[in-house]
C-alpha cells in the first residue's frame, strides 16, 4: 500500500506560503523571536477583536518551551502540525489550546472560554449573544458529561482524545479548534490585503 498524498486537511501549506511566512517572520522579527503582540500583528488579528482570544491560545500552544515567545523552529513545527499532523497529534495540540492554565486538565471555564472564542471567530461578531450563551452552556455541559469519565469535573488529555475518537460530535467540536489551518490562511489573506 502506498501512502496517500492527501491529508485530513484539504488546505495543505505549500512551499511558497512557507517561504512567504519565513520572509515575513525574519522581516518582522529580526531577533528571531515572535512575541504575542507580534504574533497577532503577523496574522492581522485585531488585539481586541473576536479572534484575539483564539490567537492568544494558539500562541500559547505554539510556545513549546513556555518562554512567552515563539522562535522560528517552534513556528515551523506548529505550522507543520497544523497542516500535516495526524489526528492524535492534532488532538494533543488542541488539548494544549483548551488547557489555558497548563495544569494538565481542562475545566468547565476553560472549555467555555475556548468554545466561546471559536464561536466568535466563526461568526465574526457577538450578535444575539443571549441565544449563543444558552447554546454555549449546553455545548459545554454536553462535552463535560460525555468526556469526563472519572467524574472529577475536569478533562485530562486521555479523556479528551478518547472522547474525540469515540464520538463524531465531540470530534467535530474539537476540530473547530484543533485544525486552525483555514483560520491561519484566512488571517494571512486578510493581512495581505492591508
Amino acid at each position: 500500500m502506498g501512502q496517500s498524498q492527501q491529508t485530513e486537511n484539504s488546505e495543505e501549506i505549500d512551499i511558497k506560503a512557507l517561504q512567504d511566512m519565513y520572509k515575513r517572520f525574519v522581516m518582522e522579527c529580526p531577533s528571531g523571536l515572535l512575541f504575542l503582540h507580534e504574533f497577532k500583528r503577523f496574522f492581522g488579528v485585531d488585539p481586541t477583536g473576536e479572534a484575539s482570544d483564539y490567537a492568544e491560545n494558539m500562541f500559547r500552544a505554539f510556545d513549546k518551551n513556555g518562554d512567552n515567545t515563539i522562535d522560528f523552529l517552534e513556528f515551523v513545527a506548529a505550522l507543520n502540525l497544523v497542516f500535516r499532523g495526524d489526528l492524535e497529534h492534532k488532538l494533543r495540540w488542541s488539548f494544549k489550546v483548551y488547557d489555558k492554565d497548563g495544569n494538565g486538565y481542562v475545566d468547565k471555564d476553560e472549555l467555555r472560554s475556548i468554545i466561546d472564542s471559536i464561536y466568535r471567530v466563526k461568526k465574526g461578531s457577538k450578535t444575539d449573544m443571549g441565544d449563543s450563551l444558552i447554546k454555549l452552556d449546553e455545548v459545554v455541559d454536553r462535552i463535560i458529561q460525555a468526556v469526563d469519565s472519572d467524574g472529577d469535573g475536569k478533562i485530562n488529555v486521555e479523556e479528551f482524545i478518547r472522547g474525540a475518537q469515540q464520538d463524531p460530535w465531540l470530534l467535530s467540536m474539537f476540530k473547530l479548534d484543533m485544525n486552525p489551518a483555514g483560520w491561519l490562511l484566512e488571517q494571512r489573506r486578510r493581512s495581505a490585503h492591508f
